[in-house]
């Protein structure tokens, strides 16, 4: 479904108001949304493992860390939502031949195939990327209801926001691609 009513390859922004602690403040990618449902990835909560933790914990390298491109290896890993913990996904800016690689729009593919974890161990991997374990998912109807209850508002996505932006600055800059200071919206927004 990439109707109008579609949401894919937008952000979606948690309004200040958001009580649930999985998504106070949060910043969403959201890689699917059509009549099944919704599945994103929060994009602004790094977790207390890094890249070259996920390398070792996969035994992605035959190298020691220190081998590592520094930089790829102190990258932190996303808490991409509270759904599936454990499973992994790479949002990255160059399609490449991944095993499993989604074009979510031109600029931004997701990947849940470990080939693109050993390549970007590896030094080979895309251009741009981050990683996230877990994700946020609506069922059917759910977070359209949530649109309306004023939980979120949504822009199209930059990959400036996703791959540029400091993490603690992905809230207001994405909020600021519409022209809102959010962090000055009131939390009782009401309906014109």
């Amino acid at each position: 479904m990439h109707d109008s009513s579609s949401l894919t390859g937008h952000l979606l922004i948690a309004m200040p108001a958001m009580a649930d602690p999985n998504f106070h403040r949060t910043v969403s990618y959201i890689c699917e949304h059509n009549e099944n449902g919704a599945l994103g990835l929060v994009i602004n909560r790094p977790m207390d493992i890094d890249m070259g933790q996920i390398f070792e914990q996969l035994a992605l390298t035959r190298f020691q860390l220190e081998d590592l491109e520094p930089a790829t290896a102190r990258k932190p890993v996303l808490r991409g939502g509270p759904v599936e913990i454990q499973r992994g996904f790479v949002l990255h800016n160059d399609p490449g031949d991944w095993e499993t690689t989604v074009a979510v729009s031109d600029e931004i593919h997701v990947t849940t195939s470990q080939d693109v974890l050993s390549a970007m161990a590896a030094g080979k991997g895309p251009e741009h990327a981050v990683v996230a374990l877990g994700y946020a998912g609506w069922s059917p109807g759910q977070l359209e209801h949530e649109l309306i209850s004023n939980a979120w508002i949504s822009v199209p996505a930059s990959p400036h926001i996703i791959f540029d932006t400091p993490f603690e600055d992905r809230w207001q800059g994405a909020a600021g691609l519409l022209g809102i200071d959010i962090a000055t919206v009131s939390p009782e927004v009401g309906h014109a």
